[in-house]
């Protein structure tokens, strides 16, 4: 064979063999290739294919999404339908060689559509288009928010509508000047925003709308209306701010063509419109705030407000109060400063401590306590544009502690109240113990929650003197303690006291602090009262009947219609639950002496004539001595006037001899030397029975 011949035929066979391994399905990679652009324009009712060529494996999966949701899915060249939605069967097919059509178009359909090629065991590719539908631009008109715009308003939009047809480019012009964003004008697809417009933005406004299709011209004129200006407002008398009860005027004006009309209004009410003038007499705090200013332009009906603040002030009623409290335990002084009300609210500090820090109305400071503050006088500074006050707090730990004892009877069992008072600033913590025990709020024993009281529920009268009660107070500044030990019903004195005629008596009786009593029976013995007010089947007890019943509280009790011809005893007995105390002493009214009245008798009798008995025997003792001295000196004297000293005897008190100083008389004899000696001697003392007492002694 000629070997030109042979080279013809190895060609053949590479030809042929190539073509059957093609046949066969040896394949590099799948490929999409579009037939036409990826960006697509239709209009709304046309049919439009998207195009592709589709190479490599054989049957390939192909889907086609709209945005990332698939539609359509579908085997190439398979005999089987393709799958599609029901809501775009009528609108989407797929061609043999993978191609998308779509028929009568909607605005729905302007999305973006990607294309997968699947094929098992290689690498899936895609396609994309972008599918735009639009309709015919007709039917343009440029709106606006009100028919002009107002000078210094915030923006005044223009906007348009077209029917049906969407622009895919927009322009808006100025007396035919292209507008572009800036601080002045945005510009949207939609509108134009002129951003404070002035009367320089009045003009012809143009507006052009395009799209693949169409393209229309819209125009507007604008004017821009102004005035009224900015106001000017004032106050007379100017001044910062006006006590309540004083008078004040404000005004109000503005530029404007016409001249606008001013109104004034508070808390949005208004209040007068006088040329925009406004008169106020005798203003109360509650009239100060915020005044506004309403301009109104009828021809623009531009209306513009301003503000203007008055200031009406008034102090607070009544005075700053101080007080301190313990705080974090005792670590700490909490002082307060309270002095509320009043327009504004003083400014309260305590500059004591050195700080800045203040409050208004109600401020408080907390400190470390500290044995240096112990009697400090702390003071509040209270300011105010009307006044400059203080007040003072003065620091001590706790004083002396009284304790009061109460009773109350509460269906059989005795609840008692132990009050501890005691003075301390702070006001002092209490700590309750009986005995060496710490109490703490239980079945037995209940504290109040400011810790001063000491609630003993179930009391036992009959063993109350085996406890010891202790009060403990303590602030941080310092701390004392007393002990009390409870007793049983005790009376410790009691008086009557009758009326005049002897028709009612007034009882009164005490008893010790420490006593515990529910309540008090009135007792009395002898003719029943003549109201018969006594009822029948009361307690009577070695004669004795109660004939009233007093509370815990009482310290008297009145009983009248007595018969004033007989003779009734009386007494009280104090009660702690069902349990009688010791009566009080018994107190006798009638005609005779009582058995009390008759005891003092026989025991003043000797005391008496024991007392007159010493009272002679002091007097004679007196003469004796005076005489004795007569006669051992006998000098020449001058006669004298005799000193009298008078004294009263005290007659609430044992009779006692009573004596009176003596003061030197005048010397007689110097005047009258010619008198006779014997003229100017006097008479020895004589003694005068009391009341008066007189003595006498020669000189």
């Amino acid at each position: 064979m000629p070997s030109h011949q042979f080279g013809v035929l190895k060609l053949l066979v590479f030809k042929v063999t190539l073509l059957m391994f093609m046949i066969e399905g040896v394949n590099c990679a799948l490929s999409i290739s579009l037939r036409g652009p990826s960006l697509v324009n239709a209009t709304v009712g046309s049919n439009v294919t998207l195009a592709v060529t589709i190479l490599g494996a054989p049957d390939p999966m192909v889907t086609w999404k709209m945005g990332g949701l698939p539609v359509v899915i579908w085997t190439l060249g398979s005999s089987e339908a393709p799958a599609i939605s029901d809501s775009n069967r009528d609108v989407l097919t797929i061609e043999a060689d993978g191609s998308l059509t779509f028929q009568n178009l909607s605005f729905a359909y302007s999305n973006t559509y990607t294309l997968d090629i699947i094929k098992v065991g290689m690498v899936t590719v895609s396609a994309k288009f972008s599918l735009n539908v639009y309709d015919y631009i007709r039917n343009v008109s440029v709106t606006v928010q009100t028919a002009d715009a107002i000078e210094g308003a915030d923006k005044y939009t223009l906007q348009y509508s077209s029917v049906p047809g969407e622009p895919s480019q927009w322009w808006w012009y100025f007396n035919s000047v292209l507008i572009r964003n800036s601080s002045h004008y945005t510009v949207d697809q939609k509108s134009l925003v002129i951003h404070q417009p002035s009367r320089t933005d009045t003009g012809r406004y143009t507006l052009v709308l395009s799209n693949p299709f169409s393209a229309v011209t819209a125009h507007r004129n604008i004017t821009v209306l102004y005035g009224p200006d900015e106001p000017v407002l004032g106050v007379s008398p100017s001044q910062t701010f006006f006590v309540s009860g004083e008078s004040l005027a404000l005004s109000c004006r503005a530029e404007g063509v016409p001249l606008p009309s001013a109104s004034w209004l508070f808390q949005g009410h208004t209040i007068g419109s006088q040329g925009g003038r406004l008169n106020l007499t005798s203003v109360q705090t509650s009239q100060g705030g915020i005044y506004t200013c309403e301009l109104f332009n009828e021809n623009t009906g531009v209306r513009r407000k301003k503000n203007l603040t008055i200031n009406v002030y008034e102090r607070p009623a009544g005075s700053p109060l101080c007080s301190v409290n313990a705080a974090h335990g005792n670590a700490n002084l909490q002082f307060n400063c309270h002095w509320p009300g009043g327009t504004p609210e003083a400014s309260l500090s305590f500059p004591f401590f050195n700080t800045t820090t203040s409050g208004a109305g109600d401020f408080s400071l907390t400190r470390p306590a500290s044995q240096g503050l112990n009697g400090k006088t702390i003071l509040c500074r209270v300011d105010h544009p009307l006044l400059q006050t203080q007040c003072s707090i003065t620091l001590g730990g706790p004083a002396e502690i009284l304790l009061t004892v109460t009773a109350v009877d509460q269906g059989g069992q005795i609840v008692v109240n132990i009050q501890c008072h005691s003075q301390a600033m702070p006001k002092a913590m209490v700590t309750w113990l009986k005995g060496s025990e710490i109490l703490a709020n239980g079945m037995q024993y209940q504290i109040n929650e400011d810790t001063t009281q000491l609630s003993v529920h179930g009391f036992n009268s009959s063993v109350a003197r085996l406890y010891n009660y202790t009060c403990n107070c303590s602030n941080p500044l310092g701390n004392t303690a007393k002990e009390t030990q409870l007793l049983g019903p005790t009376i410790s004195y009691s008086h009557l006291f009758p009326n005049g005629d002897g028709t009612a008596v007034t009882i009164t009786w005490e008893v010790p602090p420490t006593s515990v009593i529910t309540g008090f029976d009135i007792q009395m013995s002898g003719p029943d009262l003549m109201s018969k007010s006594v009822r029948p089947g009361q307690k009577a007890t070695d004669n004795f009947r109660t004939v009233q019943q007093k509370p815990s509280t009482s310290r008297s009790a009145n009983i009248s219609t007595l018969d004033p011809k007989s003779t009734y005893q009386f007494r009280v007995i104090p009660v702690a639950g069902g349990i009688q105390g010791k009566p009080s002493e018994v107190q006798s009214l009638g005609p005779g002496l009582s058995q009390s009245q008759i005891i003092g008798l026989a025991a003043g009798i000797p005391c008496g004539v024991i007392f007159l008995l010493l009272l002679i025997g002091l007097i004679c003792l007196c003469i004796c001595c005076s005489r004795k001295k007569r006669k051992a000196n006998r000098y020449p004297v001058a006669r004298v006037v005799e000193k009298v000293v008078t004294t009263q005897p005290n007659i609430n008190a044992p009779s006692y001899l009573l004596t009176g100083g003596l003061k030197p008389q005048p010397d007689h004899d110097r005047k009258n030397p010619q008198m006779d000696p014997t003229e100017r001697s006097v008479p020895i003392p004589r003694f005068v029975s009391p009341p008066h007492v007189r003595t006498a002694t020669i000189v």
